[in-house]
Formats: C-alpha cells, sequence, structure tokens
C-alpha cells in the first residue's frame, strides 16, 4: 500500500477564509516496504494518488494541551472535550476541531489538540475533493525527534501546567486558537520548565509559505533561486516541550535569540529540515539556513515523513474520520460507471427473468392444451377436465379392466414378477403374502437368506421392492 506525505502551510491570519489558497506543496511518495517512490513539489490537484495520504499540520495552527480527560467515547466525549480546553483558548471552542491523543501520558493525561474548524475542514475537502480518499492529518511536531525528559513525576506535571501558559505565545503572523500570551510571557513559562530539566527540541522548517500567494505574492512559496531572499523574512520554528509543542513565524535574524529565550535553562536540541523540495539545494545555500540555528542538526525530509508514519495521534476524528461507506458527491463519482453496469445487469436479468417465465408459461398451457384433447378425443364422455394426465391413467386401467387385462399393481402381476424375481431364494422360503392398498407385503421364514441381488432382479421385472429393517418384511410395488 503505498502512502503519499504531505507538509501543509500553516494558515494566515490575515487573510480571510474565502480566499483561502494551497501553493505548491512538498511531498514524498513512499512504497508499501516504505521506500521513496517519487518527491517533490506540486500543487493540489497535481499530487499523485495514492492508497493513503498523510498531512502533517503546522504547529503554528495547532494548541496542544495536556488535560485530564473524562473516560467517554463517541459523541459524549466530543461534547466534553470543549469544556476541557475552553481556559486555553482565546475563541469560542465551538469553532474548534478538538483531537484527542490515544496514547497517555505517564501522569495519567491525553493531549488534546485544537485547530480552527474552518481551516480544518477547508484542508480535509480540499484534499478529498482531489481523490485522496484514505486521509490522516498528524502534528508535525510529533514527527521530531523528542529526548527522553530528565525530570519525571509532579515535577513533569507541574512543567506541563508552565508551559501551557505559553502555548498560544505566537508574534503578528501566527494563526493558531490559543490563549493570548505574549513573547514575555511565553519566555517566563521557558523558564519555569527549564528549571525542571524538560528538554526542548527546536526544529526550523525554512520560509513562511502563504495560504494566498496571489494575493501576497512577497510571502510567496520560495525557491531555491530565492532563498537567500527568503532568509532575510520569516522562517517557521516550531518549538517541542513535553506534551506541548509551539508554532512561530520568527525573522531570521533573531531565529537563535527566540530559540534560547523560550527554552531558558533547558537542555535544547536542535534541528533545520533539509532535503524539502524546491528548498535551498546548494551547500552555500545550506549552509546559510543551518547559520540561522547555530549547532542545528541536518533532519530530512524523507525522514519526517517516515516518523509521520509511525505517528498514531490522527486528527481526523469525530465528524473528520474517515468514512468509507460514506457517498459523497466525489464517490459516486468515481463509481457511477460501476454503479450503471450494476442497474444495466439488474435490468437485463429481470426482463430476461420475466421473458423466460412467459415462454415456459406458454409452453406449459400449450402442453396443457394437447393434453386435453387428447384426452377428451379419447374419451369423449369425460365431462369435467382438472387432471388430464391422471384422468388419462384412470380411464386406461378402467378400460385395461374391462377387457380382462390384468393391471401392472394387481395381486396376480405381482406375484407372478415376484416369483420370476427370487432366483437363489428357495420358492418354500415364503411364510407369508399379503395384498391390500395394490402392494405386495412379503415374509420370508427364518433363516432364509435373501441376497442383495433380489432389488435388480425386481427392477428387471418391473417391480420395486423395499425392506422393512426392523421386521425383515418385504413390500412388493409396481415400478409404473
Amino acid at each position: 500500500m503505498s502512502t503519499l506525505i504531505v507538509l501543509m502551510p500553516p494558515r494566515d491570519p490575515a487573510v480571510h477564509s474565502q480566499e483561502w489558497q494551497l501553493p505548491e506543496l512538498p511531498f514524498v511518495l513512499l512504497d508499501k516496504a516504505g521506500q521513496t517512490q517519487r518527491a517533490g513539489r506540486a500543487a493540489l490537484g497535481l499530487l499523485p494518488k495514492a492508497s493513503a495520504t498523510v498531512l502533517l499540520i503546522a504547529a503554528r495552527d495547532l494548541l496542544t494541551v495536556a488535560a485530564a480527560v473524562p473516560p467517554l467515547k463517541g459523541p459524549r466525549l466530543r461534547q466534553a472535550l470543549p469544556n476541557v480546553v475552553e481556559d486555553h483558548l482565546i475563541q469560542d471552542p465551538q469553532t474548534c476541531h478538538l483531537a484527542l491523543d490515544p496514547a497517555r501520558l505517564p501522569d495519567g493525561k491525553q493531549t488534546v489538540a485544537a485547530i480552527d474548524r474552518g481551516w480544518f475542514r477547508f484542508l480535509v475537502e480540499a484534499f478529498t475533493g482531489a481523490g485522496h480518499r484514505n486521509l490522516r492529518a498528524v502534528p508535525v511536531a510529533c514527527c521530531l525527534p523528542v529526548p527522553v525528559p530528565v525530570a519525571q513525576g509532579e515535577a513533569g506535571a507541574a512543567v506541563a501546567a508552565a508551559t501551557q501558559a505559553g502555548a498560544g505565545a505566537a508574534d503578528a503572523h501566527a494563526g493558531k486558537p490559543a490563549g493570548a500570551a505574549g513573547p514575555a510571557e511565553a519566555a517566563g513559562s521557558a523558564e519555569a520548565a527549564g528549571s525542571t530539566g524538560v528538554p526542548v527540541t527546536a526544529c526550523v522548517f525554512g520560509p513562511v509559505m502563504s495560504t494566498a500567494p496571489a494575493l501576497l505574492p512577497d510571502m510567496a512559496t520560495p525557491t531555491a533561486s530565492t532563498v537567500a531572499t527568503a532568509l532575510g523574512a520569516l522562517l517557521e520554528l516550531t518549538i517541542v516541550r513535553g506534551p506541548s509543542a509551539e508554532g512561530f513565524a520568527v525573522p531570521a535574524a533573531s531565529l537563535a535569540a527566540t530559540v534560547e529565550a523560550l527554552a531558558g535553562d533547558a537542555s535544547v536540541t536542535r534541528y533545520v529540515l533539509t532535503g524539502v523540495p524546491g528548498e535551498p539545494a546548494s551547500a552555500a545555500e545550506k549552509a546559510a539556513l543551518a547559520a540561522t540555528l547555530p549547532g542545528a542538526q541536518p533532519l530530512g525530509f524523507e525522514t519526517l515523513a517516515r516518523r509521520a508514519l509511525a505517528c498514531k495521534f490522527d486528527l481526523c476524528q469525530f465528524e473528520f474520520a474517515v468514512q468509507p461507506w460514506r457517498l459523497d458527491r466525489a464517490t459516486l463519482r468515481r463509481l457511477r460507471v460501476p454503479i450503471a453496469l450494476v442497474a444495466a445487469s439488474l435490468v437485463v436479468a429481470i426482463v430476461g427473468a420475466n421473458v423466460q417465465w412467459l415462454m415456459l408459461a406458454r409452453q406449459r398451457d400449450a402442453i396443457n392444451t394437447q393434453m386435453t384433447e387428447l384426452l377428451l378425443n379419447a374419451f369423449p364422455k369425460t365431462t369435467v377436465v382438472l387432471d388430464p394426465a391422471g384422468q388419462m391413467s384412470r380411464q386406461l386401467s378402467q378400460l385395461r379392466v374391462a377387457a380382462g387385462e390384468p393391471s401392472p399393481d394387481d395381486f396376480l402381476v405381482l406375484a407372478d414378477g415376484l416369483a420370476r424375481s427370487l432366483g437363489p431364494v428357495p420358492l418354500n422360503g415364503i411364510a407369508a403374502l399379503d395384498y391390500h392398498d395394490r402392494r405386495l407385503d412379503v415374509t420370508f421364514k427364518p433363516g432364509v437368506n435373501v441376497d442383495a441381488d433380489l432389488n435388480k432382479r425386481l427392477a428387471r421385472n418391473g417391480l420395486a421392492g423395499t425392506q422393512d429393517s426392523s421386521s425383515g418384511k418385504w413390500t412388493i410395488r409396481s415400478a409404473s
């Protein structure tokens, strides 16, 4: 089963929802063995089709909160989640799509992710409309290598509570639904986290991609030839601290200082996303991008994509859950030819069955008419015809009796046929003969051996015999 992994741009809060556009998106196509088949950057309609599609959602679009979630499922859980995270949101929780991480934290809490419902619906409908049916969406922050925390237990819980206060810190370009925390408050929460020893992971994802390149040409997706110019603009920065993740659009000149301020005294593991199609290719451009975050390790785009396959946190939950049985317009459009063939087959089968029934009914009526004519021609005195075949048999039997010809089921005929069929069975071996209801019951003497070929000899003489296993009595009838 092939898998398509696509890196999504963050939502631009300065652009109205009616003007959202998706630029050319970086992607990698993996086969069922995990080997890279294709990698590049393409518009949504030109992305290759795969059995499954994974969307990497930018950290700026998400608010992740570690919270105690009640043990509910289905619609009741969906109704309870807004009450869990409403204290951390600026906008109305009902306008946010909430998703729950199935994995529990060491303190028993679970990670809840919030994203603007309109933006998430725009992404999901755009991909489903383009023919990508089996869709998953994972937070890109969950795909980063995270070091093992130094502090556990109560200290870790205190860190989570401290870092949640700064989960909404972003600059004027941030667009995720979060609390109104400023950079100073975020730095203060980072210092509190640093005092407990919780490690921090920082990753630079390259220049900011705009969701309206036609309206904001200066924010259009950079190419390898414009990276030097883009490095003077804004870069995507993701900070992961325990269960919390934050996204920022930071000027390249102040990127290192921002990471130091947010990390505080905590140890920081720095990464720079490399190998993104359409971004720095030359050694000079890679060095210029890496220089924005000193000490950063390269993180390949294909490595990030493979880590996304192992991520269990799927944001497509509740109303966005994948339902292959849902018959929307795109599904009906793809299935219209098979549906038309099935409908045509049913019509042909129904018409064919009715035509055959009409033909057989005509044949039945013609045969019944012929039998009735034969009966009336042979026996003109017949007044009522209900069963031509049965009435003809009875009339012929009566004629044979009237002419003195024995019937095949008379006593004499059955007894004569039995005598000719005995074969090796001795004639004096018969103890009794009983004739009634047009059948002959034969009882052999004790000790008489009746061979297994008696039935065959009876059949050659036009008779049929059956033996009662309990009494050993044979019943002889006419085979006709």
